[in-house]
């Protein structure tokens, strides 16, 4: 994982400790209707707001960073999570369903939209803490051609529990 994504991390779990305005805006930083409410806490990270592939990865991690509450970064990647929202794991049809979507995005902005209702299925059913700098990475390089399939070929196998080996783009 990249130092960037693991400061973006620190930086707004430290937001949301602090100031309650700044969880409650970070919350709608991934409804694209109430969004620019975060704009100014994402801007005092030097998020680029008019780059649609770096605003939107942040966006998401950071509305759901809100409502989980993290103290840290953690360990459980999206496909863990995923394959453990469901009592039968990555054997579950519904969560092999969940994952097949995921694995269809062909762009950033489709990938966040889809992630969304993913992290909040995860938060309710108390799968925590996710590996937020990890996955803020994978979705700021989903919108490179050559990083893609490896970034979904990474995600399918967290899903059915093989490790990865992290490369120099991680």
């Amino acid at each position: 994982m990249s130092e960037r994504s693991e400061k973006f991390v620190d930086y707004i779990i430290q937001r949301i400790k602090n100031n309650k305005g700044d969880a409650a805006a970070l919350r709608r930083a991934d409804n694209p209707n109430t969004e620019y409410q975060s704009w100014e806490i994402l801007a005092g990270f030097h998020i680029k707001l008019d780059s649609e592939n770096e605003r939107l990865p942040f966006a998401a991690i950071a509305a759901d960073m809100a409502r989980a509450k993290p103290e840290h970064n953690g360990k459980i990647l999206i496909g863990q999570a995923i394959a453990r929202c469901y009592d039968e794991g990555n054997q579950s049809d519904q969560a092999k369903a969940k994952l097949r979507r995921l694995l269809a995005c062909d762009t950033t902005a489709e990938a966040c939209r889809i992630l969304r209702p993913l992290l909040t299925l995860a938060e309710s059913k108390g799968i925590k803490p996710l590996n937020y700098a990890t996955l803020l990475d994978d979705l700021l390089w989903f919108s490179y051609d050559e990083s893609r399939q490896r970034i979904k070929a990474k995600w399918a196998q967290n899903f059915y529990g093989k490790q990865v080996e992290e490369t120099a783009n991680d």
